[in-house]
């Protein structure tokens, strides 16, 4: 989304409450924000307008009081280097940095301009903060979700499709939560009586590859673990998922909007709010070594049932009932 694009997205300062146009007497403020999305990802889009919406209301308005300063990495390694360095170099009061591929190149430039993370896995084991409590350096926010959920994945294929004996676990390989994830995958594994194997995402040819030969035995579902470069390839992963009619459960609702099985996890659009809050607070001055790292506290499942009659799978009623929402 382009600056122009994004501004008439929001409507303009003229649509919100007077109260969030109070403190523009001020000097100009400056937001960076690092997105590991695409700019025409629907997405991403939705996100990064649920953020600057959160953060009108607290009386910051693009353009006004504090200007946003948006790139778009494309689960691109280079790119999202040479964003980082850019952003950096504008000397931001802070940015907002989505996913772990974000943020590791954001440190790598500078470990002094405040920064607010969403949806990383592991920001201790990676190093990006001391501690959940007390994060000790110029970055806090949010986490993707809890290790537990990880195995309810797997228990979750096995509750839609109780024939399944084998999964294919796909793993972001740049992300030390992604053998995490894994992990636990395989520890609930031997109770469920599925025998679980890793494949890192690397390029699109590589995924294609490796799902066709896995779908070769029967039997088989697909567990799709957070990761920048897993959603990056979300089209392709639900395109070969249906192909080979593989039971499949994803991390994130956006795999189920564009036609996957079936996704339970965090609501990341309310991760992208609450960062609001966080950013609002580090502009009034406090500092982001002294604002815990927090964990999800509203999490989604979503089933496409059009899905799953197309594979041929009867959904359970008892999962149905259990749904946040169903598409149809």
């Amino acid at each position: 989304m382009k600056r122009r694009q994004f501004l008439l997205a929001l409507g303009g300062a003229a649509a919100w409450p007077l109260a969030a146009r109070a403190q523009q007497g001020g000097r100009m403020r400056r937001i960076g924000v690092l997105m590991n999305m695409a700019a025409d990802d629907p997405t991403g889009q939705t996100r990064l307008l649920a953020f600057a919406q959160a953060l009108a209301q607290a009386g910051w308005t693009d353009g006004g009081n504090v200007r946003i300063d948006i790139r778009w990495g494309a689960g691109d390694r280079e790119r999202i280097r040479k964003y980082a360095a850019e952003l950096v170099a504008l000397a931001p009061d802070v940015i907002l940095a989505s996913g772990g591929t974000t943020l590791g190149p954001l440190r790598q430039v500078s470990r002094i301009v405040p920064t607010v993370f969403t949806g990383v896995g592991d920001p201790v084991g990676a190093g990006f903060v001391d501690s959940l409590a007390q994060p000790g350096g110029n970055a806090t926010g949010f986490i993707s979700f809890e290790w537990s959920i990880s195995g309810k994945w797997l228990e979750l294929l096995k509750e839609i499709a109780p024939g399944v004996s084998r999964a294919v676990v796909l793993r972001d390989p740049e992300l030390g939560s992604g053998a995490s994830q894994f992990a636990v995958i395989q520890a609930v594994a031997p109770s469920l009586r599925v025998e679980v194997n890793p494949v890192n995402v690397g390029g699109a040819a590589e995924i294609e590859r490796a799902v066709a030969a896995f779908a070769r035995a029967p039997n088989g579902g697909l567990i799709a673990t957070g990761g920048g470069r897993i959603r990056f390839h979300r089209d392709l992963i639900v395109k070969l998922a249906a192909r080979h009619k593989l039971p499949a459960v994803y991390y994130d609702r956006v795999f189920a909007d564009s036609g996957g099985l079936i996704s339970y996890g965090p609501d990341f659009v309310d991760q992208f709010r609450r960062a609001a809050g966080y950013v609002d607070r580090v502009l009034k001055g406090e500092k982001p070594a002294d604002l815990p790292v927090q964990a999800p506290t509203k999490y989604q499942l979503v089933i496409n049932v059009k899905t799953a009659k197309a594979i041929g799978l009867d959904m359970p009623a008892t999962v149905l009932a259990r749904a946040d929402e169903v598409i149809e």
